[in-house]
């Protein structure tokens, strides 16, 4: 799975996420917002160095368990996964450089 270009009402649930193996990426954010707008072309770019990498774009809002059990209070905010655990977070990243270090890390290489 490469980049997802629009985000998503249905997410996967907690359970599933905490229970992947590999790496992912849960991209948390609105269509209409425009920081989520903005950021857009540096995560596309970013993301095309890892096609293989699972990329879930989760609508949130008030009352969207998913992100409210991963805290997140703005948008967008990338949460970098390896095995179900979160081991970097990024909110409203603008270039990407900073995206593309955070999954060089990740991923190790």
């Amino acid at each position: 799975m490469a980049y997802v270009p629009t985000y998503v009402e249905e997410a996967p649930t907690r359970e599933a996420i905490d229970a992947r193996p590999g790496l992912a990426l849960l991209e948390f954010g609105a269509n209409w917002c425009g920081h989520c707008q903005a950021a857009q072309p540096a995560i596309a770019a970013a993301l095309a160095g890892y096609p293989g990498l699972v990329h879930n774009k989760v609508e949130d809002g008030p009352g969207r368990r998913l992100g409210r059990s991963y805290r997140v209070k703005l948008w967008p905010t990338l949460i970098f996964l390896r095995d179900g655990q979160e081991v970097e977070r990024l909110v409203r990243p603008t270039q990407a450089a900073e995206v593309a270090a955070a999954l060089y890390r990740l991923s190790g290489s």
